[in-house]
């Protein structure tokens, strides 16, 4: 099973050759195994990539990430056909009950400030008694927008009255990065498992390519919240970067068992589609956080 992450971070080609990534550069040629990798990021934009390599990652699943000059991630290598029945989960996807998918995203709203809340009392922040408020007021499909509320108490509680998710700060950098990592993540398990990623259950906005992932992605958020809380950047350069790319191989427990945190985005976004297309939320596999309310 794939688990690693490999970050590029200095000027390099990188080529295929005999089932191996090889990376060299003016220092050094490191050769590893495609079977090991999960993700690889290019944060460097004076490397190269063969297309050679580029094909073989594209059919060994593997999550490429470019970043732009300034080494924020800016686009992926997303394969056209994620899996042998792509045709039919198309179709599959487009029939999905509208109900099934209103209710799937009123349970992950729910997990989601059930997260933010959970984290608010493990520090001792007197916050979480209204998150947990909303979480009783939570109607179906969140008509009353009790996400929108909590997040406003959420981000308020952890980093000040004054902060605001638009404004530009280390600490919105750091979030935004780390949401960004999900994000792909998710967009890969998409793909992988024959959906596609702009038909979502809740955002559905005609601009945006990553619906569906932006959907699911929601209960893992408070990964990186919890990341960037404790790094209290001043700043936002390349150690900080790493240190939320390094999420990527935390273990974390979902279904009663220690995971990194990509296969457990397979499980959860598998156990999701399942429980659409059987119409049973009761089947969705949230990854446990820890916190108790």
């Amino acid at each position: 099973m794939s688990w690693r992450t490999v970050v590029v971070t200095r000027p390099s080609k990188l080529d295929y050759s005999m089932g191996y990534l090889v990376v060299r550069n003016v220092e050094s040629t490191v050769k590893i195994h495609l079977s090991e990798i999960a993700v690889l990021m290019v944060e460097n934009t004076s490397s190269s990539v063969t297309c050679a390599l580029l094909c073989k990652l594209t059919e060994q699943k593997i999550k490429v990430i470019f970043c732009d000059e300034k080494r924020n991630p800016n686009t992926e290598l997303t394969p056209y056909y994620g899996s042998h029945d792509c045709s039919l989960k198309l179709k599959t996807q487009i029939a999905w009950e509208p109900v099934a998918c209103q209710y799937a995203w009123t349970v992950i709203v729910e997990q989601k400030i059930r997260n933010q809340a959970g984290f608010l009392k493990e520090l001792g922040f007197p916050a979480f008694q209204k998150l947990t408020e909303y979480i009783n007021e939570l109607e179906f499909y969140d008509a009353s927008n009790r996400e929108g509320m909590a997040a406003k108490v959420y981000f308020n509680a952890l980093f000040g009255k004054s902060f605001s998710r638009r404004l530009e700060s280390p600490v919105n950098a750091a979030l935004n990065y780390g949401y960004s990592l999900l994000l792909s993540c998710f967009n890969r398990e998409v793909v992988c498992s024959g959906y596609v990623t702009q038909l979502g259950l809740f955002h559905d906005n005609m601009y945006n390519q990553y619906n569906l992932s932006c959907d699911l992605m929601e209960p893992f958020r408070i990964f990186a919240d919890r990341c960037v809380y404790h790094m209290k950047p001043e700043k936002f350069e390349k150690d900080e970067k790493h240190s939320l790319v390094a999420l990527l191989n935390e273990e974390i427990t979902i279904d009663g068992r220690e995971q990194k945190l990509l296969n457990a985005v397979r499980i959860y976004a598998k156990s999701v589609f399942r429980a659409i297309e059987e119409n049973d939320m009761a089947q969705i596999k949230f990854p446990q956080t820890g916190y108790e309310l």
